[in-house]
């Protein structure tokens, strides 16, 4: 279970089982960062509202180099929901997740383009501690992708950071999303083994 356990929907506002009923519509099932979010309203609608807006706003970069960098930042902090929840999004957006096995070799693999190393290795420069983000490398992503693709780069690695780490801090863990098995959150309850996936209870 989360440190913090999520909210079943019979125990929620009009407004947050709104919420959740757009999410399960979606995606098929209420991601459990909702649900632990729940707790809190006001912060649950300004997370929804951010990333909807975020969403939206970016729309300059391809698709498999954005993900990639977000993927990207899931695996280097260690969010195994992020994970799961980015493969599933690259799979549905028609995009190969076969090689994401790669992923660590991605400066010479030939399954990676110039604009996805690129991406991927801001990713690792932008997630580093202290961060190492150099002058030339923001030139070169500059002149692949402009100004406001490294803007949209920048800000989606920034948030997917907030969101891997801040569910890494309440062990919120893989749901079942890229494997199509998600459970029907908050309906079921979760059960977890101790380093492993989370799974539905007959």
């Amino acid at each position: 279970m989360p440190r913090i356990p999520g909210v079943a929907r019979k125990d929620v506002g009009l407004l947050i089982r709104a919420g959740y009923w757009l999410a399960k519509r979606r995606l098929g099932a209420v991601p459990e960062p909702f649900s632990v979010l729940a707790r809190h309203r006001k912060l649950f609608m300004a997370a929804a509202r951010h990333e909807m807006a975020a969403e939206k706003a970016c729309a300059k970069l391809p698709k498999n180099v954005l993900e990639l960098a977000v993927y990207r930042v899931a695996r280097q902090v260690g969010c195994s929901w992020c994970v799961d929840f980015g493969t599933m999004l690259m799979k549905h957006g028609g995009l190969d997740i076969d090689r994401l096995k790669d992923i660590d070799d991605y400066l010479t693999s030939p399954t990676y383009t110039r604009q996805e190393r690129l991406a991927v290795a801001y990713a690792d420069a932008m997630s580093a501690m202290p961060p190492a983000v150099t002058d030339e490398q923001v030139a070169e992503l500059r002149e692949e992708f402009g100004d406001e693709g490294v803007l949209e780069l920048t800000y989606q690695i920034g948030l997917e950071n907030m969101r891997a780490r801040m569910y890494s801090a309440l062990d919120i863990r893989d749901q079942g999303f890229s494997s199509g098995e998600a459970c029907r959150l908050p309906e079921a309850e979760i059960t977890a083994t101790r380093g492993g996936a989370r799974a539905c209870p007959d």
